[in-house]
């Protein structure tokens, strides 16, 4: 059985709006990664209120990453809270709403291991733990050792163990699970591996949707909204 949570908006009343939204109001049902992490918290929250300005609600199911994808390629899920550019490539039931909902910088954790970090080749020699799904990761780690695993937190709670010499991931995201798991000793190598905006993607059963999301998050860039919910998230970490 699908995993469902609720999204509850941790955002004030001026971005939400004066009057909460009836419950009869049509849900859109989005798939995304099993983690709580800020990206996550960011995206859930920017969507949240570009479809509450549209008069819909949001309904988000956390899943294992390819499952996730899955699910809002077959049409099962309405779409895909947020990944990277061209994921349409892989996933052609998807399709992108063309403005960036924040910022991803996937970087290295260590805890002992140093080495210059210069893309994603310098990774070889070291066994790598990451969240399986992430496809940026994935494609650029082929051939290397690698150990995937369903959370952050099991990504980090292997290298506690020794069992691989790094993590990739998210910077605000693996902050947040060292924080959470009171983590010691454990740093971010320079420079990032890479960063890229993500997106919010629909299922084309919603293509006539795409066009009025993409001008109301063009509104929420303009008045600083998205920003807003940015610095208010990145706050509480």
């Amino acid at each position: 059985m699908l995993r469902r949570v609720l999204l509850k908006f941790a955002i004030t009343p001026a971005f939400t709006g004066a009057s909460a939204l009836a419950l009869d109001s049509p849900t859109m049902h989005v798939s995304t990664l099993l983690e709580q992490d800020p990206a996550t918290s960011i995206a859930e929250q920017v969507m949240g209120e570009a479809y509450h300005r549209l008069g819909l609600q949001l309904e988000v199911h956390r899943l294992p990453g390819e499952r996730s994808l899955l699910s809002a390629n077959t049409g099962k899920m309405d779409g895909e809270l947020y990944r990277k550019v061209g994921m349409e490539k892989v996933y052609p039931n998807l399709m992108i709403v063309p403005v960036p909902l924040l910022t991803y910088e996937i970087v290295v954790f260590t805890r002992g291991t140093t080495f210059v970090v210069n893309g994603w080749e310098s990774l070889r020699p070291f066994t790598i733990g990451f969240v399986r799904g992430i496809k940026i990761v994935e494609q650029n780690t082929q051939g290397m050792k690698i150990e995937p695993v369903l959370t952050m937190q099991q990504a980090f709670q292997k290298m506690e163990l020794g069992r691989t010499d790094v993590v990739v991931a998210n910077r605000a995201s693996g902050l947040a699970v060292i924080k959470a798991l009171q983590l010691e000793g454990i740093g971010i190598l320079t420079p990032p591996l890479v960063s890229f905006p993500v997106y919010h993607y629909l299922h084309q059963k919603h293509a006539a949707l795409a066009p009025r999301l993409t001008a109301v998050l063009q509104k929420m860039h303009k008045d600083m909204t998205i920003e807003k919910i940015q610095k208010a998230v990145m706050a509480t970490q």
